[in-house]
């Protein structure tokens, strides 16, 4: 019996282990060049998500999801901007500039 623990728990350890390993092989080259541009766009996806789901539900109007959006939109077109004048990359303060727009629209989702 004390066999059989240890082997499920073997097995167990090492798949945990082999999904971890996965899921670091799965960023990109650009997500490691780019982390502060890779969280924006992953909140932005994450947000376009949530309002789908919210119109879906009927949470929300589709009005209301096209603002929100349009607001998504120009968030990441700021964060292309923003990247053009850096060599690609966005600095700490804008980061957080822009994530304090996401932040403003992720309270107006599904309110």
């Amino acid at each position: 019996m004390r066999t059989l623990v240890k082997t499920v728990a073997f097995v167990v350890a090492f798949a945990f282990a082999g999904s971890a390993v996965s899921a670091a092989f799965a960023e990109t080259q650009w997500e490691r060049n780019h982390p502060r541009r890779d969280q924006v766009n992953d909140r932005l996806a994450n947000q376009n998500r949530r309002i789908n789901h919210e119109l879906k539900e009927g949470e929300i109007t589709k009005q209301q999801a096209n603002q929100l959006h349009r607001e998504d939109r120009a968030i990441r077109h700021e964060e292309r901007t923003m990247a053009q004048f850096n060599g690609g990359h966005i600095t700490k303060a804008e980061q957080r500039a822009l994530n304090q727009q996401e932040n403003a629209v992720s309270r107006r989702i599904g309110r």
